[in-house]
């Protein structure tokens, strides 16, 4: 079981195969960590679907907007999405995008960000300096591993729940 020194800043995501525990980095991105608690303590990132899970890539939720909706038609729409409240500007740090860390998702506009994000597979360095990193998963990544491919996936994996570990 990992060590949560910092409750405030864990988040406690429940997948199919089980718990992955992701330590938040309110120094490094506080906007994108308080966006996260919000939307994690309010349910909306509960039942949201991985709609784009790249092999060798990355995993992508939190379109709250579409990502909880059974129906193929939306399914389709995941990923165009966001939450109702306002978009949440760039936070670039020196933190790699590296296997397990959580970066947020947007369109060509670095200040789009808003409740997608996305779980690496693996190192992409790529994506330094041009995606917010705000977390790091410290347990569970097999679970991570184990998300459905696709694009979208015909049968996705889920958030079941999204809690913030203080109040879990």
């Amino acid at each position: 079981m990992a060590e949560i020194k910092d409750p405030e800043n864990t988040i406690l995501m429940e997948l199919k195969g089980g718990t992955v525990t992701i330590q938040l980095l309110p120094d490094v991105a506080p906007k994108h960590v308080e966006r996260m608690k919000e939307l994690a303590r309010s349910g909306q990132y509960d039942n949201v679907a991985f709609h784009r899970v790249i092999e060798g890539f990355m995993a992508q939720t939190g379109d709250v907007q579409h990502g909880d909706m059974e129906d193929g038609f939306n399914l389709r729409m995941a990923g165009t999405g966001g939450s109702d409240m306002p978009n949440v500007p760039a936070e670039f740090s020196k933190i790699p995008h590296a296997r397990g860390s959580i970066g947020a998702a947007r369109s060509a506009n670095p200040d789009s960000a808003n409740s997608q994000f996305f779980i690496n597979f693996k190192d992409n360095d790529f994506l330094n300096g041009q995606y917010t990193v705000y977390g790091q998963v410290i347990e569970g990544m097999e679970h991570v591993d184990a998300i459905t491919r696709g694009e979208p996936p015909a049968e996705p994996d889920r958030m079941i729940s999204v809690k913030v570990a203080a109040d879990a």
